[in-house]
């Protein structure tokens, strides 16, 4: 087991994974950090997994579409194969899995989906925004 794994409150050992690594991983635009993040990235297992935050999701799909231009169709492929990979774990993945379905089909940014999401998970019957394309989405409401 790597040195830099702890144990989790799931009985995982975890290591955190910060969105450069996924980005350098995926993009493979720098040799030297892609493949140190794809050393790190192989080493993981579904026993010592790799834990994804949903503000990792949230800026992966920004630094893919605003940095290296990937398209919508291609970011949510992206996001897809990371929420089915068993050696990474994704926090809260039943919202991670509505914010996606929600992104494909909205206009809303997948931030924006994932704010909505978490509003309602605390209960909130709609979010405020001026956001016009995240006010096309039924848990925003434009003021």
């Amino acid at each position: 087991m790597p040195k830099w794994t702890r144990q989790s409150l799931w009985g995982q050992h975890l290591i955190g994974l910060d969105t450069s690594v996924l980005a350098r991983y995926i993009v493979q635009d720098d040799a030297k950090q892609a493949k140190a993040a794809g050393k790190v990235i192989d080493e993981l297992t579904s026993e010592n997994p790799g834990y994804v935050s949903l503000l990792v999701l949230c800026e992966l799909t920004w630094v893919l579409g605003h940095a290296y231009g990937y398209d919508k169709e291609t970011i949510i492929a992206v996001i897809h194969q990371i929420l089915l990979t068993a050696e990474l774990v994704v926090q809260s993945p039943e919202i991670a899995w509505a914010v996606l379905r929600d992104y494909r089909s909205s206009p809303a940014g997948f931030s924006d989906c994932v704010i909505a999401h978490h509003a309602k998970a605390a209960g909130c019957l709609e979010t405020l925004t001026f956001d016009i394309d995240a006010a096309k989405h039924p848990f925003f409401r434009k003021i």
